[in-house]
């Protein structure tokens, strides 16, 4: 699957990703550090990419509904530190079809994941 992370998520994720089988791209590697999120949001859906964010300006799914871009997974932890990011970003990726989530807005914590697709359900 194709992925963006945001720039608030460690880089460390992009080799991990990358050697589950995953095609890896970063906020920062293409440039738009500080940029608005529209510009974050375009360049990720003309890319066909899942985006891997913690902000919350991407979780209006009336904005951002299931089934209107490649995907969204929204990383909420109650204690957001660098290492507990990656740990939870590589286990879903470890042990979840990622790849059924193209289209989707996935909410995942520390113990749950929500995933809100196309057709409604979860």
């Amino acid at each position: 699957m194709k992925v963006k992370l945001d720039e608030n998520l460690p880089v460390a994720l992009v080799e991990t990703i990358t050697a589950l089988g995953h095609d890896v791209d970063t906020v920062p590697m293409e440039g738009l550090t500080g940029h608005p999120d529209d510009a974050v949001w375009s360049a990720a859906q003309a890319e066909g990419r899942l985006i891997v964010t913690q902000d919350l300006d991407f979780a209006d799914v009336r904005r951002f509904a299931p089934g209107t871009h490649a995907g969204i997974l929204l990383v909420r932890l109650r204690t957001p530190s660098r290492s507990a990011l990656v740990e939870r970003v590589t286990a879903l990726f470890s042990s979840t079809l990622i790849g059924n989530w193209a289209g989707c807005f996935v909410v995942a914590t520390e113990t749950k994941v929500r995933v809100l697709s196309p057709n409604g359900r979860d």
